[in-house]
């Protein structure tokens, strides 16, 4: 922020009023350590963020006075930053005993000054494809009410607009406005057990899954029906397997193969995408043949002791990882990072020089700085300790500038032909 007067500590109510508070000072969260959050980490919080109180936690602040932390009895506050936007900083707070695990949402630190709430967040993608602010939830339930008028048989279709209308997924939101990106589930299954899978939870774990996965696997026909729609309302179309709402695409390379064949072979347009795990090498070659044109893996971090206890990979390793983003790179896809990104872990040390190491072995082309959606404190119960100090979002974004001019930044899957 331009002031050098911190924001104030937020706290709220049991009933969600919100209040700052007179004396205390915010603070944040990066890695283990709890700090007030400098003058490059905050932003005044953007349109369409959301601000969450915690629940069985006690606010966090910093007496101006002395430096000392103190804490409140009451809800500790965070911000959930609207898309496009990265985290710079948790939000910091003492956690009750025996507290559930926090929904799977960022928790970015939020105060207020000068009649501003301000974030610990940084701009990275200045797209607006999830920004709905001007659209009505009429006008997304029109759309997909025509698209299943026109598609009356098609499963993925009706899947979609369940995601639209129920779970308000802004990827089947803008299927629905026939606008960007759309999405493109067909895995109903998984070979890894993320901790923070959105769409699967084991019995035995205390995090609720936020929406449902795809319990059928599409024809090529329903996947195709779908993209050429899309494309004829899409002056730049972007066709993306791999979402939220199922497991790993790869597991399903071959219905995957044979809708991208059909869909080129009859003359699609577009840049067709697989979000994905990167788990299966050998399924880069037939999928570029085919007509597949970038690759986004997912990585909470480039060190395969972070990664492995996140993931939880089952029937391949962090080299299989690696093995397919040279093998996407060979055949001529764009490879992108959905960089999971926690402050203090991703932009320590000893991860940059990690990061910049697979950059080197790999040329990837795109990083996507997402947050990491997931309680810090469980985060922290499963991967070790950052050992180097964190060099902060925008040093780190610097640094990998300089040395590798060629890399982009952003936050979504970028339109290219190839």
């Amino acid at each position: 922020m331009k002031s050098s007067k911190q924001p104030r500590l937020l706290y709220a109510d049991e009933e969600g009023s919100i209040f700052d508070h007179p004396e205390l000072r915010l603070l944040c969260r990066k890695g283990e350590h709890v700090l007030p959050p400098g003058p490059k980490d905050m932003i005044p919080l953007p349109e369409g963020s959301d601000i969450f109180l915690l629940p069985r936690r006690n606010a966090l602040g910093m007496n101006p006075e002395n430096g000392e932390f103190e804490y409140l009895e009451a809800n500790p506050v965070a911000a959930f930053v609207s898309p496009g936007h990265t985290m710079t900083g948790a939000a910091a707070y003492l956690t009750e005993p025996d507290a559930g695990p926090l929904p799977l949402f960022a928790y970015a630190a939020v105060g207020y000054a000068q009649g501003t709430f301000w974030v610990c967040a940084s701009r990275t993608d200045s797209d607006p494809r999830q920004q709905f602010g001007n659209i009505s939830d009429q006008a997304i339930e029109r759309g997909a009410r025509s698209l299943l008028k026109q598609h009356p048989q098609n499963r993925l279709l009706q899947h979609l607009a369940h995601c639209a209308l129920e779970y308000c997924c802004p990827a089947a939101k803008n299927l629905a406005l026939g606008r960007f990106e759309a999405p493109l589930p067909t895995a109903r299954a998984c070979n890894a057990n993320c901790v923070g899978c959105i769409s699967w939870q084991s019995d035995d774990s205390r995090i609720p899954p936020t929406q449902e996965r795809i319990r059928f696997r599409p024809t090529p026909e329903e996947i195709t029906g779908i993209m050429h729609t899309h494309a004829r309302s899409e002056a730049r179309p972007i066709f993306s397997f791999g979402q939220g709402c199922e497991g790993e695409p790869l597991t399903e390379a071959e219905t995957i193969r044979n809708a991208i064949a059909q869909y080129r072979d009859q003359g699609g347009r577009g840049t067709i995408n697989i979000n994905t795990n990167a788990s299966l090498p050998e399924t880069m070659a037939p999928l570029a043949r085919a007509g597949l044109s970038s690759i986004r893996v997912s990585l909470n971090s480039v060190r395969e002791e972070l990664y492995t206890p996140y993931f939880r990979p089952a029937g391949y390793a962090f080299r299989d990882v690696v093995a397919t983003i040279r093998g996407a790179k060979e055949q001529g896809l764009f490879v992108s990072l959905n960089y999971l990104y926690f402050p203090g872990v991703n932009d320590s040390e000893e991860e940059f020089q990690a990061l910049a190491d697979l950059v080197e072995d790999t040329r990837l082309d795109f990083i996507q700085l997402r947050n990491l959606n997931l309680d810090p404190e469980l985060y922290f119960r499963i991967i070790p300790a950052p050992r180097t100090p964190a060099m902060g979002l925008a040093n780190f974004r610097k640094r990998l500038r300089k040395q590798f001019p060629w890399i982009e930044f952003g936050y979504f899957n970028p339109y290219h032909t190839g």
